[in-house]
């Protein structure tokens, strides 16, 4: 079963090795969802808890990551590694729990974003 929350926060960036307009400092509304993949517990009935995986989200990427300037993180702050440093970190934060990151999407307009997917 996989399950997904869905968060939206603001930053900026710009592209250091981008020959282009967005080699200029700017701003995005980006989407993020977080989608995790586990059995379902048959007590509980749920993967996990949509409240539990809101709170580390915000806790450990969102709140690091809103109203901030990305380059300060990331050196190259692209939709594609914003994407591997968010699934990186999430990993790491939910390494004991039963459950497994299988996907993060991360839009950085309405018709643009990048996926990572565990590898089946």
């Amino acid at each position: 079963m996989e399950v997904t929350k869905e968060f939206t926060f603001d930053s900026a960036h710009k592209l250091p090795k981008y020959d282009g307009p967005c080699g200029n400092m700017h701003g995005h509304t980006y989407k993020l969802q977080v989608t995790v993949r586990g059995e379902i517990d048959q007590i509980k009935g749920m993967v996990v808890d949509f409240v539990k995986l809101k709170d580390v989200v915000k806790k450990e990427v969102i709140d690091k990551i809103d109203h901030t300037i990305l380059n300060d993180i990331l050196y190259c702050p692209t939709a594609e590694f914003m994407t591997i440093w968010i699934k990186d970190v999430l990993i790491h934060s939910f390494q004991k729990d039963k459950f497994i990151i299988s996907k993060i999407k991360l839009w950085e307009t309405p018709t643009s974003f990048a996926t990572w997917r565990i590898n089946d």
